[in-house]
């Protein structure tokens, strides 16, 4: 039974350091203000409620923002801890994710991860593998092992249960984060992989630089498949199995839109194509999960620096229709690709009863993709 998640959004705080002279959640990023963004980020079927913490003197402007994406707002305290410990009190989800609103640029996978981990580990806290050689300094130097150092992100989640327990015993200490609160007074946190693109908005600098997400170094890669029909019940279709007069014939599960998919990364790293990889000789691939094999793509380009951009995706079919699957289709995408379902694009169409497609005879996909070199 799925459980009720809920978002609490901290933006009690002044941003000092930015140098605005207000609120740094309210000042303006890409054409709306910071907080938008981050709001905008939550607004999805997994997060059942939303809570915004928000000084007094940023009520009402943040209320009426808060408002526009069905979120409470309520009254912060003079400090993060004690803005999250007043926000705990108005939770009814059996999960929370407690986010800096001055973090807006996470993905949706990384929120759907936190909230799957949640339920397995009963806490999810992002974390980065630190890059640069780091030190130690208190009076005297010293280097630390940077493959041990991570640096903790938000979101942070939690059973409500645990964490409200935490800082009910926390009394008046100050804490920097909740996964510190959450290990001094229930237990070790669970690390999940954070993304460096969600990075914090600290200084003014921060608003000034590229968009994290910027096409960069960029590739890219363009895959088509085509596949036949032949005696069967079923299709999959995006890893969607959908009832249809005939199936696909294929050495593997014949999904041909995740097919298209594979080639065109592959070729946008400048790799062979899917056949070099997962041979239609190889009795290993038999039937195989083609959402696995896809998985296994994203590893082989990710081996050469890439990741995944964004999809374009357009299927030419005349049976089955594809109009009610196409979400669900979007959601199997991101999960494996790490990338938000707004960089996802699937159209359906028929060839009006012209070619192989239009006499009913196959299905064909093609699939364009950006890579960014990481």
């Amino acid at each position: 039974m799925k459980k009720k998640v809920t978002a609490i959004i901290c933006a009690a705080g002044k941003g000092g350091r930015a140098g605005f002279g207000k609120n740094k959640l309210l000042v303006p990023l890409h054409g709306a203000p910071v907080l938008y963004h981050t709001l905008k980020k939550f607004d999805i079927p997994e997060i059942d409620e939303i809570i915004v913490t928000s000084s007094e003197e940023d009520f009402a402007e943040i209320s009426a923002l808060s408002s526009s994406f069905g979120a409470e707002t309520v009254l912060g305290g003079s400090t993060r801890t004690e803005s999250v410990k007043r926000a705990l009190e108005h939770v009814s989800g059996e999960i929370v994710l407690i986010h800096d609103g001055a973090r807006p640029y996470l993905t949706h996978r990384l929120i759907r991860g936190c909230i799957d981990a949640t339920v397995k580990y009963r806490s999810a806290v992002c974390a980065v593998k630190a890059s640069d050689t780091a030190v130690y300094s208190n009076g005297q130097q010293n280097y630390v092992d940077r493959d041990k150092l991570f640096l903790l992100q938000t979101p942070q989640a939690f059973f409500t249960e645990d964490i409200k327990k935490a800082y009910s015993l926390a009394g008046g200490e100050n804490f920097t984060d909740d996964s510190r609160v959450y290990s001094e007074f229930i237990g070790e946190v669970h690390l999940i992989d954070g993304e460096t693109q969600n990075r914090k908005l600290t200084f003014k600098s921060d608003f000034l630089s590229p968009l994290p997400f910027a096409f960069t170094d960029g590739r890219i890669g363009f895959g088509v498949d085509t596949h036949a029909f032949g005696k069967g019940s079923f299709v999959t279709i995006g890893g969607v199995r959908i009832e249809c007069e005939n199936s696909l014939i294929a050495h593997s599960d014949g999904d041909v839109l995740i097919h298209s998919v594979m080639d065109a990364l592959l070729s946008g790293a400048g790799l062979k194509d899917i056949g070099h990889y997962f041979p239609d000789t190889d009795e290993k691939f038999r039937n195989a999960d083609s959402a696995k094999m896809l998985e296994e793509v994203v590893k082989i380009i990710g081996r050469k620096g890439f990741k995944v951009n964004n999809v374009s995706i357009s299927i030419q079919a005349e049976k089955p229709r594809l109009k009610n699957h196409i979400d669900k289709i979007r959601q199997n995408l991101s999960k494996i690709l790490n990338v938000d379902e707004s960089d996802i694009a699937v159209s359906a169409g028929t060839c009006e009863g012209l070619g192989f497609v239009g006499e009913g005879l196959g299905i064909t996909a093609y699939t364009v993709v950006s890579l960014n070199k990481e």
